[in-house]
C-alpha cells in the first residue's frame, strides 16, 4: 500500500497543475475572441489568479520557498494592480467597449488552434526529457504566449494590444514556474518593476494618442510619417 501511495502522490499535484494550465489556455482563447475591453481586462485578471494558484501549487509540491514570493508578486501585480490601472485608463479615455479586429474572429480562432498544435509539437521533445512536476505544461505555456501574440497583431486598438503583451508575459512566467521551478527572485522583482513602469509609460502613451487623434486606433500613427 505504501508503494502504491508513493506512486500516486506525485501524480495528484501534476494533474492539478495540468488542469490549471488547461484553464489558462481556455482563457487565452476567450481573450482572443473577446470584443469588449472591460471583459478582456477581467479575463486577464482571472488568468493572473490561476497563475498565482499554479505557482503556489508548484511551490508546495517542490518545497521552493522563493515561489511563494513569486505567487505573491503575481497576485498583487497581475490580479490587483494592473487590472485596476487598466480599468482607470479605460474610464478616463472613455474607450468603446467593442474592440475592432483586423481579422475576423472565426479566422483568428482557427489560426489559434493551429498555433496550439504547433506549440505542443515544439514542446514535445523538451517535455519528454523534463523531470519537473508538470512536464506536460510546457506546450500549453508556449501556446498561451503565441495566442497572446496573435491577439496583439490582430487588434487595431492600443489597449487590447497592451493586454495581449501582458498575457504573453503570463505565459512566459507560467513556463518558468512549471518547467524550471521559477527564476531567481532578483530577476522576478526586476521583471515586475519593468512591467509596472511599462504600464505607466503606456498610460501616458494612450492619452497622447487620444489627445492627438481622438481615437486609440494605432493605424492613425501612420499619419505621423514624414512626407
Amino acid at each position: 500500500m505504501s508503494s502504491t501511495q508513493a506512486l500516486l502522490a506525485p501524480s495528484l499535484p501534476s494533474q492539478l497543475i495540468n488542469l490549471l494550465a488547461a484553464v489558462m489556455l481556455l482563457i487565452a482563447f476567450a481573450m482572443l475572441a473577446q470584443r469588449r475591453v472591460l471583459t478582456l481586462i477581467n479575463l486577464f485578471a482571472v488568468q493572473g489568479l490561476i497563475l498565482t494558484a499554479s505557482t503556489l501549487l508548484v511551490a508546495w509540491t517542490t518545497s521552493q520557498p522563493h515561489l511563494y514570493w513569486s505567487a505573491l508578486i503575481t497576485l498583487v501585480l497581475k490580479v490587483l494592480v494592473l487590472p485596476l490601472i487598466l480599468h482607470r485608463l479605460i474610464r478616463k479615455l472613455n474607450v468603446k467597449w467593442d474592440v475592432e479586429t483586423l481579422i475576423k474572429i472565426p479566422t483568428t480562432m482557427i489560426v489559434g488552434i493551429v498555433l496550439v498544435i504547433l506549440s505542443f509539437n515544439l514542446a514535445l521533445p523538451i517535455s519528454a526529457l523534463s523531470g519537473t512536476v508538470a512536464r506536460g505544461t510546457l506546450g500549453i505555456a508556449i501556446a498561451i504566449v503565441l495566442l497572446a501574440f496573435l491577439m496583439m497583431i490582430t487588434r487595431s486598438k492600443a489597449v487590447p494590444q497592451v493586454i495581449g503583451f501582458l498575457a504573453m508575459e503570463n505565459g512566459l512566467f507560467f513556463a518558468a514556474t512549471s518547467a524550471t521551478y521559477g527564476m531567481p527572485m532578483v530577476v522576478e522583482l526586476g521583471i515586475a518593476l519593468d512591467v509596472l513602469i511599462g504600464m505607466v509609460i503606456l498610460g501616458v502613451f494612450f492619452f497622447q494618442i487620444r489627445e492627438r487623434f481622438d481615437s486609440l486606433d494605432i493605424r492613425h500613427l501612420e499619419k505621423l510619417k514624414e512626407d
